[in-house]
C-alpha cells in the first residue's frame, strides 16, 4: 500500500505507519492492531491526518483499501 512502517510491536500484534501525499507532502499516521476475538481476530485500523481540517476522504479510502487486502483471495 506504499506505507512507511515506523514502529512494529509483534508481541502486541500492532504496527504504526505513515503515508505522505505526493502533491502537498502531507503526512497521515496509520495504526493497525489485531486482537483475538472468538474463533478469529478483530483488526482495528486508524488513519489520521496530521495537518488540516479535512482530508477529502483520504483516510477512509486508505482504511477501505487495507480492509480489501485482508479479504481472502486478495
Amino acid at each position: 500500500l506504499g506505507w512507511e512502517i515506523v514502529r512494529s510491536d509483534p508481541s502486541g500484534f500492532s504496527f504504526e505507519a505513515r503515508e505522505t501525499s505526493r502533491v502537498f507532502l502531507f503526512v497521515d499516521d496509520i495504526v493497525v492492531r489485531v486482537r483475538p476475538e472468538g474463533d478469529g481476530a478483530r483488526v482495528d485500523v486508524r488513519s489520521r491526518s496530521r495537518v488540516g481540517q479535512s482530508d477529502i476522504g483520504a483516510n477512509a479510502a486508505r482504511i477501505r483499501a487495507f480492509a480489501a487486502k485482508l479479504k481472502p483471495g486478495s
